[in-house]
């Protein structure tokens, strides 16, 4: 006698029981018939598992659904049921808390309508990401990251209560189609080379606890493996899957329906074998006779003996196990049903909308055309061409699996259709969003094999911009003709008077990214990864700029060109303030001339001087990458060795508007970051200056702009997520200006003292305020203002009793040497004054009216010069600007100050 732990639980003796847990079978229609129990959502389920209990089954129902998001939804309800990315879409918003919380939500929305077991998630590799039929349904070619996402699906997934299936084992990311569909697909990689990828996330999913495999179908092909059917062999299931990467859970075979199966082997035959390879459940789709086929061959292989009653018995305690996880009679027959949907859907909803937005990706806007509504005036027409596509599949290797999933006598799995609206519809749906969202009009028409027709290019020439769609160009190869046909016409339009302009052109990939990824000619490329109609309200808000991509392409790709473009190496020299000071002044004319409409640029009075600070107690060193034939400046970069706080800093990083993207941001920053790392005692890096004000850090004015230069320095190790708002403000009309009613009064009854002060004479007391409160740049301002009397002067608030200082700002004039370096005073074009680095006591409790006090006193100073506006730079976001808004200022350029300790670049010396 076994083991203890090895008998069957009591009431399974009978063989015909036993083998009724290892089948999954489907069926046709949406209500129980006289075969085979079916589905039709939380009724059905509660029918079938009412009709189990009746019938004598000592356990519940196993019903699987495959539910994969994206085009791959099983069930779909409109009203109860959310809509969330699909698995690269996830992945595409680059967080794996968000993928665990869809994951979640999906599963409690199954978890509600009776299901137990969800067939995912998807662990395959696209090791060859073109012409493989699971696109999006996998997370993208890099193991690791398919590794971690499919750890939190998981997750996501247990957390609900279900249990879970990977797949496709042992790989459906590069498989070679040799046509007929009798023909099985072919992985021709070795076992050593699916053991350093492919199996990675499947090895990977195992440790943290995998509850069950699918096996695939396919063929292997390589030296010391010749498998026809992986879920037949059993040096696949048992030698590589139970034996090498120790998998003790339920294994269920592809669908034996697949007509490369039938052909070549028959169902009954094929069920013996992939019972003595060692699968535990048998997936057949929906066909009756087949079905009696399939358990006729396994009754045949026990009572012959090709089948052992010790394998049989193994898989039903591995069945029962899996039970036990997820199911009891008191879950099966009371589902939670519509009211637990119901209460659910807000929550679900705002995390179905939150995925999207941050799935939608944009690879490339080369011309910056990006949103349009600021490249298309109203009266100007958009042309939106759509592929004609068939709904997205539930599944993609065989024919019999793309049309109908699997339900069974005792394992059960459901299917509706597989998406919400076919192509063409929700296509549709994507002109009519177009045409809600702008004034202008949008002219839609759709395109086929036929290629590019007269009416095609009629409307092209007609339009002033055009969005071209695909979706897997690269399996339909008359979309990648199309669009090229049409990036052709666009890029040699002329305008009546017969110059030569470019139209305005965006590519978007609807399903797989990959379909123009590395073709650079294809200058405005967009991916949403599903064609849903959540996806595509969120790339309309991504075109016409009411949200800022943020989605980036998973995996290798992305990252090679990252790498690629960081591999060219630009020759950076430096500043020589003879030779480069015109080609300077020149390069900041074209970027202001590259400042969106409506848009106030930060370089508005800056000159090449702006940025030479010529003190000793700072060390500066600026860098450019230049034509040494033309002596044209490509780009700029200025960096600041403050030594009273050991502070590096790069003030500002300008690259040529038509030269960007080429590596000479990169070049120079590595350039500035090394020269810095020199600096003797340097603790911290800086990104933005406060002297000289130009640049107080990334400007975020611009949310597009903001994210991508977020990103940009991301990649080259600041900490961006560390960063601190700080803003200059703007007082104008100070003429008819007066104070808020109150505020007068409310300084009177404060004890506090305020003097203007000018000269050394007040050094001492001055700097040992400062030295106690100050960042970077702020002693180096007010020793600027120290020695530029009279036109500078410095505004304190004291304690009357012991005079110790409570607070300080500088105040000075358009004359003032500290103006040069504060360039937006002279930008306002009127009669200006400047307040320059407030700095207050820690121990002030009362911090606002200490502020306000500050700053009236300065305006009543900066007014008597006959002032008409007064600027405050380096102001604190998190601090100083509640107290300067309530008096009058508005924000004139906003940035975000990014620090950094030295040691995160200590490597590169």
């Amino acid at each position: 006698m076994g083991p203890k732990e090895d008998m069957l639980p009591p009431g399974w003796e009978d063989l015909d029981r036993q083998m009724g847990q290892l089948f999954m079978m489907g069926f046709d229609g949406t209500t129980v018939s006289p075969q085979i129990p079916a589905e039709d959502a939380t009724r059905l389920v509660l029918e079938l598992q009412t009709i189990a209990r009746d019938a004598g089954h000592p356990v519940p129902l196993l019903i699987a659904l495959d539910q994969e998001n994206g085009g791959v939804n099983s069930l779909y309800d409109e009203i109860y049921i959310r809509q969330f990315p699909s698995a690269m879409g996830i992945a595409a918003t680059g967080s794996k808390a968000l993928a665990h919380d869809v994951a979640l939500a999906t599963a409690q929305e199954l978890k509600a309508v009776g299901v137990n077991w969800i067939l995912g998630p998807v662990l395959d590799v696209l090791t060859n990401v073109r012409n493989q039929p699971l696109g999006v349904r996998t997370t993208g070619d890099d193991p690791q990251e398919v590794s971690q996402y499919g750890v939190e699906f998981m997750k996501g997934f247990k957390e609900a209560g279900l249990v879970t299936c990977g797949k496709h084992f042992p790989s459906y990311g590069n498989l070679e189609f040799l046509g007929a569909q009798t023909d099985v697909p072919i992985i021709t990689e070795s076992l050593e080379q699916l053991s350093l990828t492919a199996l990675v996330p499947f090895r990977n999913a195992i440790i943290h606890g995998l509850d069950s495999m699918m096996v695939g179908g396919v063929s292997l092909s390589s030296a010391g493996v010749n498998v026809m059917h992986a879920c037949l062999s059993e040096q696949v299931v048992d030698d590589l899957l139970r034996k090498d990467l120790k998998f003790h859970g339920v294994v269920v075979s592809e669908c034996l329906e697949m007509e490369a199966l039938t052909h070549n082997i028959g169902v009954g035959g094929g069920t013996v074998m992939a019972k003595n390879a060692g699968c535990d459940i048998i997936l057949l789709c929906r066909s009756f006779p087949v079905q009696q086929e399939a358990i006729n061959g396994l009754k045949l292989g026990v009572e012959n003996g090709i089948i052992g009653r010790a394998r049989i018995e193994q898989s039903l305690r591995r069945v029962l196990s899996l039970k036990a996880k997820c199911t009891s009679w008191e879950q099966a027959l009371n589902p939670p049903g519509v009211p637990s949907l119901t209460q659910m859907q807000p929550s679900h909803t705002s995390l179905s909308t939150r995925a999207y937005n941050s799935s939608i990706s944009v690879l490339r806007d080369k011309n910056n055309i990006l949103p349009l509504s600021n490249i298309l005036e109203p009266n100007e027409e958009l042309l939106l061409l759509t592929p004609l596509v068939k709904p997205l599949p539930a599944s993609a290797v065989s024919h019999s699996v793309t049309e109908h999933l699997s339900m069974s006598l005792d394992v059960t799995a459901m299917d509706r259709t597989a998406s919400v609206l076919s192509g063409e519809s929700v296509f549709k749906e994507l002109g009519r969003s177009l045409s809600r969202q702008r004034n202008g009009r949008v002219l839609h028409t759709s395109y086929t094999s036929n290629g590019v027709r007269p009416i095609h290019e009629n409307l092209i020439d007609r339009a002033s911009a055009v969005i071209v769609v695909t979706a897997d160009a690269n399996r339909n190869l008359y979309q990648h003709g199309f669009t090229k046909h049409v990036s052709m016409i666009c890029r040699s339009q002329f305008t009546p008077s017969g110059e030569h302009r470019e139209k305005p052109m965006v590519v978007v990939a609807a399903s797989s990214p990959y379909d123009f990824a590395t073709d650079l000619s294809i200058r405005t490329y967009v991916c949403t990864y599903d064609f849903t109609e959540t996806a595509l309200e969120a790339l309309v808000k991504v075109l016409y700029g009411e949200m800022t991509p943020m989605g980036s392409l998973p995996g290798s790709i992305s990252r090679s060109q990252k790498l690629h473009q960081a591999r060219q190496h630009w020759l950076v020299e430096s500043w020589n303030e003879e030779r480069d000071s015109h080609a300077l002044d020149s390069l900041l004319d074209s970027i202001r001339g590259e400042c969106a409409r409506g848009e106030r640029s930060e370089l508005l009075g800056v000159t090449s001087n702006s940025f030479l600070l010529r003190r000793e107690e700072i060390d500066e060193a600026h860098f450019v990458v230049r034509n040494s034939s033309t002596q044209a400046l490509y780009g700029f970069c200025s960096t600041y060795y403050f030594q009273s706080t050991g502070t590096g800093v790069i003030g500002a990083l300008i690259v040529d508007p038509t030269r960007r993207k080429l590596g000479i941001g990169n070049s120079l920053h590595n350039r500035a970051i090394r020269t810095l790392l020199q600096r003797k005692g340097v603790k911290r890096f800086q990104l933005g200056s406060r002297l000289p004000g130009i640049y107080l850090g990334i400007p975020s004015a611009n949310p597009v702009e903001r994210k991508k230069l977020r990103q940009w320095f991301a990649n080259l190790t600041w900490n961006t997520a560390l960063s601190r708002p700080v803003c200059s403000v703007i007082l104008r009309n100070l003429s008819t200006w007066t104070p808020p009613d109150g505020l007068i009064q409310g300084l009177q009854n404060a004890d506090v003292a305020y003097d203007l002060v000018y000269g050394w004479d007040y050094a001492n007391s001055i700097l040992d305020h400062i030295k106690t409160n100050s960042r970077q740049g702020v002693i180096d301002i007010y020793k600027v203002a120290l020695a530029g009397a009279p036109n500078c002067g410095i505004i304190r608030a004291t304690r009357p009793g012991d005079g110790a200082i409570l607070g300080s700002v500088v105040v000075y004039n358009q004359r003032a040497n500290l103006a040069e370096h504060m360039p937006t005073l002279k930008a306002t074009r009127t009669p200006a004054g400047g307040i320059s680095s407030p700095v207050i006591s820690p121990s002030v409790g009362e911090y606002a009216t200490v502020m306000q006090g500050l700053v009236l006193l300065a305006i009543k100073q900066i007014r008597k010069q006959g002032a008409e506006a007064i600027i405050v730079d380096c102001v604190d976001g998190d601090s100083n600007y509640d107290c300067l808004s309530g008096i009058g200022f508005t924000t004139l350029h906003s940035f975000e100050e990014v620090n950094c300790d030295a040691t995160s670049w200590t490597m590169m010396t």
